[in-house]
């Protein structure tokens, strides 16, 4: 992945935002309307698979929090916004 590259929840809710102000635009029409909202359908849908996989990442860590499996170093997958 190139250091440029936008990995966390708060890049994807600019994404989002972004998505949504371009399909705002009065004057898109024709082929340039229907090719946003192709492209904005694929955010979407690429958006609903990260917060899932968000959302699996933190009940593991709930979980491992709660119940620990008897090892406080349990290693178990990141989230792409953590930094540690």
């Amino acid at each position: 992945m190139s250091k440029n590259t936008k990995t966390t929840l708060n890049d994807l809710n600019e994404y989002l935002f972004g998505t949504l102000d371009a399909l705002s635009n009065e004057d898109l029409e024709g082929e340039s309307l229907e090719r946003e909202i192709k492209r904005a359908k694929q955010i979407n849908e690429v958006g609903k698979t990260i917060v899932d996989n968000a959302r699996v990442v933190l009940d593991a860590h709930k979980h491992k929090d709660e119940y620990g499996y008897g090892n406080r170093n349990t290693k178990l997958p990141r989230n792409s916004s953590d930094r540690s």
